[in-house]
């Protein structure tokens, strides 16, 4: 081995001195820059995955959350389809009930006319006979020309009527 070290006029003491000053330099090296810079691009690279898988989950939520919308804008159509649909509904009950109760009342204000008509009529009548009677008693007293007694005279005056109606 010496000869080998001899023909390329290497000094094995100067070479193992370098090898130890190598060895330091690296040491120093790698405990003082390369560490330092390993373990802050590890950090890195975690940050980095960590803020990728955030932003899978963050476009997840937003895509539920946009499946949940289009949901909650459906629901809230039917609700208001069937709001709409139950005012309509109320609306002509109440309308049919508002045309009953009008007609309800246009039948008892005939009905109620109607007898108030009746009423006048009967009165009417009741007035035209105490007239008729009177008439038919002064041309019987004229015709007469004596006055008979109150029986006899109602009794007449009731015969007449009945044969005049």
């Amino acid at each position: 081995m010496n000869t080998i070290l001899e023909s390329f006029h290497v000094e094995l003491g100067l070479f193992l001195a370098q090898i130890v000053n190598f060895a330091i330099v690296f040491s120093v090296l790698y405990y003082f820059v390369i560490r330092p810079i390993m373990k802050v691009m590890g950090e890195r690279t975690q940050k980095i995955e960590d803020s990728l898988k955030h932003a899978k989950e963050v476009e997840e939520k937003l895509k539920k959350t946009e499946e949940d919308y289009d949901k909650k804008i459906a629901e809230a159509h039917k609700e208001a389809t069937r709001i709409i649909n139950e005012a309509t509904e109320k609306a002509q009950e109440k309308k049919e009930k508002m045309i009953k109760k009008a007609k309800d009342e246009i039948g008892a204000i005939i009905t109620k006319e109607k007898e108030g008509i009746m009423q006048q009529k009967e009165k009417t009548m009741k007035e035209l006979q105490s007239e008729v009677s009177g008439i038919v008693m002064g041309a019987l007293e004229k015709v007469l020309e004596e006055k008979l007694n109150e029986k006899e005279d109602r009794k007449l005056i009731e015969k007449i009527v009945k044969e005049n109606n």
